[in-house]
């Protein structure tokens, strides 16, 4: 090549890096905002109450925090190994009307731990380490100004110790937990007579490196379970203690704890027959091993009808390699890809190169367009940070301490602050097409018919959706219980008003497509939400 090809190939890649840089920040979708500077903890754990608060949940045996619990309800541990006396909160409850933080008070340790609301919109919370090995504790979740606290139960506990488990409730309400490390089995609350009842697909999908923790574990609307665990996936039939369906393998390296990518199910709709689910992202196998911090992670996702006759995987590539993305499943059915690294593996200094992107997956798009490269933040989330859904339609950013106790002079320090990020459809060009909710029953029963009346500033021309969304667990990169219905729907008629509408609405038909619970619904016109309402479905 000579010189003045060198000079022109040069100047085009500053131009290029230029444009990324000046592009990335100016112009790509989405917006952020911080709205708690200092939270006092990390969350390692998060979930989005009815009273639209947050409950914020690290772990015990950390040593101070930076949220002092009230006077009189210090916690005494003589096992503990750093704060016999321990006065710091290792939790909170966050009002999103203020940004209020309010301490918790948690009596063993959370740490690396599951949970899952129940039917009544309590906040169940199983395993962990140490002295919360086998323990079950509860939330009954209430507004800033309310008492509630975390409750641990004494008169039951957990059959096997779980530590790296995972849960999920079931159409019946009750929630089975699956896997943990040392823990090839699954349990159920509220107890079964069984007990403890072998899972052997957990073992099997173990590796040198484990790659078979916090398996992903979804409710197909048949009634049966995907569960995926490291590059293996079954359909299990919990009720038999079968495997009915073993799919073929993702191709791309593990995708679990130590190694974790993430997964979501895809919205359900139509006749509800087809869940089609997605697992992107992950490490290289060897790189948790190896303390490898700078080998770079895989940005293959996988997608699959899991309820169809021979599912195969379809495979593309993210526009960046990812480990401990978080998916969160956002009110229009589409994905968003945030958190994690480009580098390295899960675990404690054990990645490099933050992910500071998010992406959207748009999973009705043609195979290779489905994803959008969205606005940058500046606040590295890494090990143990979250990411859930809100009911105005934001996502919540919490957490990041990827070290052992809580450190700030590190290259990527324990994250106090939380964040939210808009994306696209929250944007003021969308304002006159984002409906309001004006009217929706509290509770609808399954099959049932019901109106959800709604205004718009500007005429409907097409179907408003109506969507339920669960409030998820969220814990290292998977949001336990999450889901996406979409209702069946007729146009949306005037009502008597100017931008005033009524959209007739059929709840799901059982527990297997929407298992009960509280769930935030969604207005959606033209992919653009309404602020959520929350419904009981039961």
């Amino acid at each position: 090549m000579d010189q003045t090809s060198v000079l022109a190939s040069q100047l085009c890649s500053c131009f290029i890096i230029l444009f990324h840089l000046t592009h990335s920040r100016a112009d790509l979708p989405g917006t952020w905002e911080l709205l708690v500077a200092d939270a006092g903890i990390a969350s390692m754990h998060t979930a989005v109450t009815r009273f639209n608060t947050v409950v914020l949940l690290d772990r015990t045996n950390i040593g101070p925090s930076r949220k002092l619990l009230p006077k009189g309800h210090c916690r005494f541990d003589k096992n503990d190994a750093v704060l016999k006396l321990d006065c710091y909160a290792h939790s909170v409850l966050l009002d999103l009307h203020t940004n209020q933080i309010r301490p918790l008070k948690i009596l063993t340790d959370t740490w690396c731990s599951s949970g899952q609301f129940l039917p009544n919109g309590t906040l169940l919370q199983t395993g962990g380490d140490l002295d919360g090995f086998k323990k079950i504790r509860k939330i009954d979740p209430c507004d800033i100004n309310g008492s509630c606290d975390w409750v641990e139960l004494n008169d039951v506990e957990l059959t096997e110790g779980r530590w790296y488990a995972s849960n999920q409730i079931l159409p019946d309400g009750s929630v089975i937990i699956v896997g943990g490390r040392g823990s090839n089995t699954v349990e159920f609350y509220p107890k079964r007579i069984n007990g403890a009842v072998s899972f052997p697909f957990l073992l099997e999908a173990e590796d040198t490196q484990m790659d078979n923790l916090y398996p992903y574990v979804h409710l197909l609307p048949n009634g049966h379970l995907f569960v995926f665990a490291n590059t293996k996936a079954v359909m299990y039939d919990y009720t038999k203690n079968i495997v009915l369906t073993v799919y073929p393998q993702l191709d791309g390296g593990p995708r679990n704890y130590p190694s974790a990518g993430s997964s979501v199910m895809l919205a359900l709709q139509g006749d509800y027959s087809n869940a089609e689910i997605v697992i992107c992202g992950g490490a290289q196998y060897g790189a948790f091993l190896e303390r490898s911090t700078d080998t770079p992670a895989h940005g293959s996702c996988g997608r699959i009808s899991a309820t169809q006759t021979d599912p195969v995987w379809v495979t593309e590539d993210m526009p960046y390699g990812r480990i401990m993305g978080d998916m969160v499943m956002l009110p229009n059915g589409d994905v968003l890809i945030i958190n994690g690294a480009m580098s390295g593996s899960q675990g404690f200094d054990m990645a490099s190169n933050p992910c500071l992107n998010p992406v959207l997956y748009r999973p009705n798009e043609p195979l290779g367009l489905r994803f959008m490269v969205l606005n940058p933040g500046t606040v590295p989330r890494m090990y143990h940070s979250t990411a859930n859904l809100l009911p105005d339609g934001r996502v919540l950013l919490a957490g990041s301490n990827p070290h052992v106790f809580y450190t700030f002079d590190a290259e990527f320090p324990t994250e106090l602050r939380i964040e939210a990020f808009s994306p696209e459809y929250l944007g003021p060009d969308k304002a006159n097409i984002r409906p309001e909710i004006l009217e929706v029953p509290e509770t609808v029963l399954f099959g049932a018919t019901f109106n959800v009346i709604v205004s718009v500033e500007l005429p409907v021309v097409e179907i408003v959706e109506v969507n339920l969304a669960s409030a998820p667990f969220a814990t290292h990169s998977f949001s336990q219980g999450q889901r996406l219905v979409k209702l069946a729907v007729t146009s949306a008629v005037p009502d008597g008003g100017v931008g005033r509408y009524r959209i007739g609405c059929t709840a799901p038909p059982n527990g297997m497509v929407a298992p009960p619970g509280y769930y935030m619904v969604f207005a959606v016109n033209q992919g653009v939400p309404s602020v959520a309402r929350w419904v009981h479905v039961s």
